[in-house]
């Protein structure tokens, strides 16, 4: 396939853009690149520098294109929160216009990646699909009007399927070091310190290999199984202080590290099944939190991550400041 991918020179998409291409794929990225260009070189990859607003040149650089994977949005509530119109217009506003052009390009696939944030917070042992959606920030509620949008258009001819994923870690070119997991493992290795706020919280979590394998394993299903479906994509479920004790153990093997763990008012607390994609279809992910912790270190050892508890490009709130977009 022809695979556009709105947004992948970000976090995901730096893993996601190569695995389309090693699966044989052309793939078009259209991003702004204000992480930096962190894509390899390839003959059957077109890298465009666009804004998503910017529907003309949508229209034009998805010319061809047979499937849509739709990472581009403002990410996480604090960027969000930075220049709230910002958001609204990035992440919601030209949604519905551009799967408007997707469609009548002649694409035949579009999958959004929506959040488990969604879901708000649940009193329930088991957030599944089925469940009704309480988004608590402008960010979330996006999310979930855009999962609407959506699923409004699809036809036999045009393929909608959602996914909710659960908060990706793990290394990639395009790092992150503003999710949890991450977050904990820099500041392990490199001040030599783990705080835990609270502790008891559940937090869902999906190493990004595995984030890349739902893609290409739900772009390469059946249409039967897909169309008009929405799929969490989670793997594990931690508490937040059994996330702070796997940085400890797996850090400490290389320095030494101390846990903190301190009280907090926040105690929201939410457990995401995936169980739906490995029953419907048969997805399951084969790597563990720890493992991605384990990456991040590697890459800590050998420099491929440097400055990274002062550099911008790794922290998006940072980078949002920085670039000062409008």
């Amino acid at each position: 396939m022809h695979v556009f991918v709105p947004g992948g020179a970000g976090y995901v998409g730096s893993r996601l853009v190569p695995a389309l291409l090693a699966k044989g794929h052309f793939v078009t990225v259209y991003d702004l690149f204000l992480y930096g260009e962190n894509l390899p070189e390839n003959p059957r990859l077109n890298q465009i520098k666009g804004d998503i607003r910017d529907l003309p040149l949508m229209e034009k650089a998805i010319a061809g294109c047979d499937a849509v994977i739709h990472l581009a949005c403002i990410s996480n509530d604090p960027s969000f929160e930075l220049n709230p119109q910002l958001g609204k217009s990035i992440n919601l506003d030209c949604f519905e216009p551009f799967v408007e052009i997707a469609k009548k390009a002649g694409v035949k696939r579009f999958i959004y990646a929506s959040s488990s944030s969604v879901y708000g917070v649940k009193s329930e042992p088991n957030v599944t699909e089925e469940m009704s959606l309480e988004p608590l920030t402008d960010y979330s509620l996006f999310k979930a009007e855009c999962e609407k949008l959506l699923l409004k258009h699809a036809s036999d001819e045009f393929i909608c399927t959602i996914l909710r994923p659960a908060t990706v870690c793990g290394y990639a070119p395009r790092q992150r070091l503003d999710v949890v997991v991450n977050i904990l493992t820099n500041l392990a290795y490199h001040t030599g310190k783990v705080k835990v706020t609270g502790g008891s919280q559940m937090r869902p979590n999906i190493h990004i290999e595995d984030m890349v394998r739902a893609y290409l394993h739900v772009l390469a299903s059946p249409a039967e199984l897909i169309q008009k479906e929405i799929f969490n994509v989670g793997h594990d479920n931690h508490t937040v202080l059994a996330l702070g004790k796997m940085a400890e153990r797996i850090v400490s093997k290389k320095k030494p590290v101390d846990l903190v763990v301190e009280p907090t008012n926040d105690n929201r607390s939410y457990h995401v099944s995936s169980e739906k994609i490995a029953k419907k279809l048969g997805f399951k992910p084969t790597h563990s939190i720890e493992t991605a912790m384990e990456d991040l270190v590697a890459a800590f050892e050998t420099g491929k991550l440097q400055n990274t508890l002062t550099d911008n490009r790794y922290f998006n709130i940072k980078t949002m400041l920085a670039a000062n977009l409008q």
